[in-house]
């Protein structure tokens, strides 16, 4: 107990910089979990949450029951699928493509031209990409000048997914490469002066020194991309779908948006949001699994 008292006395002031991220942490997202309950009651608002009807699973059976369900559930499937197949590994291979840069004023600048798209709103992306992907567009310039007919992309389903995943890494590829670029930054220079003398090539270099010892930092992400599959950037999805094309883009945010908190089911809501973490959890844990039987790097 002594040494455990003497160990926080010395560490006080790393302590005292975490407390106030604990605390927010704590107070908007520990203390609120009480608030599920409701998705398991008829919520009246004027009762409260310890006054209201015990209705058990009656939300999470019309939830499944509800025509749209196996919809919305496939498209965010989909769009969580696709986005982490094409959107996780970019930031790596840009990590890897800055890495190789010798030129430090040209890698800082390409650095914060990559790293700039993250800072902007999502609505200025999303303003942005409904004016790219409109008629007289610069994608339909573009097309024009290739001699090919204009597309209205926005209106044509068969093109949301891939606007959405290419507008996500845009917006998240440059910021991502920092931590990769962390991890890079702890390999020991003098392994690849070894390896140039055993006559290794920038490829080899990369394939046998550098990504290795990026494994460990691309599990854990990757353990966190499987488990956060279902939690598609909501508010993009908002801002670039209209009901014409809900059948590819009518995600499980957007239906949970729509019908519970604009029509006010607010017990309906926290129910689909409840099954939502559940199975990001179940995923977590399967993710984590996995990468333990067949790695050397788990969260636990």
């Amino acid at each position: 107990m002594n040494r455990k008292l003497a160990k926080l006395t010395a560490q006080k002031y790393l302590y005292l910089m975490v407390l106030p991220g604990f605390l927010v942490v704590f107070i908007f997202h520990y203390i609120p979990i009480y608030g599920v309950l409701i998705a398991f009651q008829n919520f009246d608002p004027r009762a409260g949450i310890w006054g209201s009807e015990w209705i058990g699973l009656t939300h999470f059976r019309n939830f499944f029951s509800d025509p749209m369900s196996f919809r919305v559930i496939k498209n965010t499937l989909l769009l969580g699928i696709y986005s982490l197949l094409w959107s996780f590994p970019v930031p790596i291979i840009l990590a890897l493509l800055f890495n190789e840069l010798k030129n430090p004023h040209f890698k800082k600048v390409t650095q914060t031209i990559s790293y700039f798209p993250h800072f902007l709103s999502v609505v200025i992306v999303a303003g942005m990409l409904r004016d790219f992907a409109s008629r007289d567009g610069l994608f339909n310039q573009i097309r024009l000048l290739l001699g090919m007919d204009p597309v209205l992309f926005f209106l044509d389903p068969i093109y949301f997914r891939t606007l959405f995943i290419i507008s996500g890494i845009w917006q998240g590829a440059g910021f991502g490469t920092i931590i990769y670029l962390a991890a890079i930054s702890g390999v020991d220079p003098t392994l690849y002066d070894v390896a140039a003398i055993d006559g290794a090539n920038r490829f080899k270099k990369a394939l046998h020194i550098t990504i290795p010892h990026m494994r460990p930092t691309v599990t854990i992400l990757l353990i966190f991309a499987i488990s956060g599959i279902l939690g598609t950037d909501f508010q993009r999805v908002l801002l670039l779908y209209h009901p014409g094309i809900y059948s590819v883009a009518d995600v499980i945010g957007t239906y949970t948006f729509r019908v519970g908190l604009v029509g006010g089911r607010f017990e309906f809501t926290a129910a689909i949001g409840l099954f939502n973490s559940v199975v990001a959890f179940v995923l977590l844990l399967m993710a984590n699994f996995i990468s333990r039987k067949v790695s050397d790097t788990s969260l636990w």
